[in-house]
């Protein structure tokens, strides 16, 4: 099981944070679609994200939710064909949700930076600061309450859940406005 130290935060000033991660970055940016279809696992977390080529991967993650750096254990499976294997495991335990996505990609040694145009929600940054066998939780926060200082991030608003737990906000209180109009 591979593990990361997580923080999540909306992003105000999208083109702002772009070019100060360019400028930290160590490698080229990589611009990805992603549409991640959640479904309802016995326990964590667990989607499919498809790409535009029909590649996917499977990942199953597990972590808590607050507002701090988190730690998040997870597995990636990779397949070729993921629109046969979001049809099986929409029907072996159904589909919790979709999210779809334009995430910008920088990384920073360790540190995958994330700036994610969410459809539905917005614009935000997610970082993970990946962890070496035996490394500790605590270097992973402090890596990435760094890389928030240098982004210039450090009071942003930060985001404790999922992206699908914030559509799934969104979608109830849009409901609950048209039952009570």
């Amino acid at each position: 099981m591979a593990r990361n130290v997580e923080i999540k935060a909306r992003v105000r000033d999208f083109e702002s944070i772009q070019q100060v991660a360019e400028s930290l970055t160590d490698r080229p940016v990589e611009e990805l679609r992603q549409i991640d279809t959640f479904f309802y696992p016995p326990r964590g977390r667990f989607k499919l994200r498809e790409f535009a080529d029909g590649r996917g991967e499977l990942i199953a993650y597990a972590r808590s939710d607050n507002n701090g750096p988190t730690l998040s254990d997870y597995y990636i499976l990779r397949t070729d064909r993921a629109d046969g294997m979001k049809s099986f495991l929409g029907e072996l335990l159904g589909i919790r949700g979709i999210v779809k996505k334009r995430r910008l990609l920088y990384h920073i040694g360790p540190t995958r930076i994330h700036l994610d145009q969410v459809e539905g929600l917005g614009d935000f940054l997610e970082l993970e600061v990946v962890l070496d066998d035996g490394e500790a939780e605590s270097e992973g926060a402090r890596t990435a309450d760094e890389v928030m200082k240098k982004l210039g991030m450090v009071d942003a608003e930060r985001i404790a859940c999922a992206y699908i737990d914030l559509l799934e906000r969104e979608d109830g209180a849009e409901n609950q406005g048209s039952r009570e109009s």
